[in-house]
């Protein structure tokens, strides 16, 4: 196999893609048997049919695995949640939808979530959906003064936190996503007892009265 000069295959290969589908998928199957700490690449390998050298070919440790297989759905589900200022012709009914829809795949994914955000977990995993709040709440904070649109403003600091440039300094947003990480967390560990709808319900209010104005 062709690999880059770090050592790693190259990204465009239609078969190193395959590889890496695999790897994450088994991942995913495996977390929701039991905690990621307990998984070897062994494991990993294994289960997604290929061999321990072809795992070193595209991941350091099943942690940087977990990072890559989740990081598609995390920039989803932060997609999902509102932001201060977020327009809709309907705010009230569309802002509680998009937190249930957040609060829904991470019960669908109780498994994996509750093993990443976990005192076990993956403080990467967790330091990304941290940034990538942050830069959602930074992006509905501009919108809503009206100097960029949300999505533009999004995709924007998005790329900062994906190359490493940093995070916004947006008090309040920082503030607002290390909460949602908390709150999504203790459900998770807690074996999920209220419902998604309720979640929504309980955590919209604490969105608004943050970025309410006088």
């Amino acid at each position: 196999m062709t690999t880059n000069r770090d050592g790693r295959a190259p990204l465009g290969d239609r078969r190193v893609r395959r590889t890496q589908k695999a790897l994450q998928g088994a991942l995913i199957e495996l977390v929701e048997e039991r905690d990621l700490s307990r998984l070897s690449v062994a494991d990993v390998a294994g289960r997604a049919g290929v061999s321990r050298s072809t795992f070193y070919d595209h991941y350091r440790d099943v942690h940087e695995l977990a990072e890559a297989a989740c990081t598609v759905m995390i920039d989803e589900l932060i997609g999902a949640v509102p932001g201060p200022g977020a327009v809709s012709e309907d705010p009230a009914r569309d802002a509680p939808q998009k937190l249930l829809a957040f609060f829904t795949t991470l019960a669908e994914h109780a498994g994996l979530y509750r093993a990443l955000l976990g005192p076990s977990g993956s403080a990467r995993v967790i330091d990304h959906i941290r940034r990538r709040a942050t830069a959602a709440g930074y992006a509905g904070a501009r919108q809503a003064r009206g100097k960029a649109t949300v999505g533009a403003t999004v995709e924007a600091a998005g790329e900062a936190v994906r190359q490493g440039d940093g995070d916004p300094h947006d008090v309040p947003a920082a503030f607002a996503a290390g909460a949602l990480v908390g709150v999504a967390a203790d459900w998770l560990q807690r074996g999920c007892p209220r419902t998604p709808a309720e979640m929504a319900d309980l955590t919209w209010p604490l969105f608004t009265a943050l970025y309410r104005r006088d």
